[in-house]
């Protein structure tokens, strides 16, 4: 799998998995600490997917306000809001008959989950502002560094867009968990950065091989 580096057994089990859901569409939520390269897992899911050829859409969920994430989604019509000086289609519509990636789903606001839900429910929605309602074919991938279970105790995520998002869930464990994999990560990056360089890096030294490890351990 393309940039996706590991031979553990956590992660090995994470490559069959994405090779087993290569032809459903289920939803997948993908949960791990921030770092562990969530996103890496979803471009392969997306990849080795039957929709492959078809458009791949990303949001980050946290870096909209609730109105303006709403509209990054679903789309909105002219004057549905100050400086909506146009229709804009949102990225479901984009990702029509493709993929679109939820990053940081947990911090969605609850008024977005609630059209979430309705999108994963009947495949329909409509562009903030206005009350045509239209259907998308979107297979939808997610992803969180939060603890979402927690999240739903103190009622600021909601439980049934959750079972909703994690019909396939991975877990995508931090490297002090995987320390096995770590000599193979930097025979990729030693390649990697001899290419982006242009200089000939043949080696890694002891004590800088012994500062990654350690860095892995904290």
């Amino acid at each position: 799998f393309h940039n996706l580096i590991g031979y553990s057994k956590a992660m090995r089990e994470i490559f069959e998995l994405i090779e087993e859901i290569s032809e459903t569409d289920a939803t997948v939520l993908i949960q791990g600490e921030s770092g562990t390269g969530k996103e890496m897992v979803a471009n392969a899911i997306q990849q080795n997917s039957h929709r492959k050829d078809k458009p791949f859409i990303k949001v980050n969920c946290s870096v909209f306000s609730p109105q303006l994430l709403a509209s990054e989604l679903f789309g909105h019509v002219k004057g549905a809001f100050t400086d909506a000086h146009k229709d804009r289609i949102g990225r479901f519509e984009m990702a029509n008959n493709g993929t679109i990636f939820l990053d940081e789903i947990a911090e969605a606001d609850q008024r977005v989950q609630i059209q979430l839900l309705r999108v994963l429910q009947e495949g329909t929605f409509e562009r903030v502002g206005e009350s045509i309602t239209r259907s998308v074919d979107v297979r939808v991938i997610s992803a969180t560094n939060l603890d979402i279970e927690k999240a739903i105790k103190d009622n600021k995520f909601r439980e049934d867009l959750y079972y909703r998002l994690n019909v396939i869930p991975i877990l995508v464990p931090p490297l002090r968990e995987r320390k096995d994999d770590i000599p193979l990560l930097l025979e990729y990056m030693l390649k990697k950065y001899s290419l982006l360089t242009g200089k000939k890096i043949t080696e890694i030294d002891d004590e800088t091989r012994l500062l990654i490890g350690a860095s892995a351990i904290i």
